[in-house]
């Protein structure tokens, strides 16, 4: 789980970078650092690719997996905040995709 909380704050960080500093990024000619996200594909049913600059992929558990994962707490509302999180990652991992592909599309 905290690497889902932690793969969350990540991408947060690059949205909020995609659109303040997209136009300073591009004017500069150093690449950008390995970890920056390039492409996302897949979905939350059957698994997420997430591709970095630097060639590493990762592949984040699929929606089924995660919530499993959640179930495993003792507590209602551990349970309850674990599927809540799960549910806001793979809507912002959608919304990172969405982005990358219109960005890719529109250069």
């Amino acid at each position: 789980m905290k690497y889902l909380i932690g793969l969350l704050a990540v991408l947060s960080l690059l949205w909020a970078g995609l659109g303040a500093g997209s136009s300073a990024l591009a004017a500069v000619d150093d690449p950008p650092p390995g970890s920056t996200v390039v492409d996302v594909s897949g979905d939350k049913a059957n698994g997420f690719t997430i591709e970095h600059y630097d060639g590493t992929v990762d592949y984040p558990p699929t929606d089924s997996e995660a919530r499993a994962e959640c179930n495993e707490y003792s507590t209602r509302l551990e349970r309850v905040r674990c599927r809540t999180e799960v549910r806001t990652w793979y809507h912002d991992l959608g919304v990172l995709k969405f982005a990358l592909d219109y960005a890719h599309t529109h250069q």
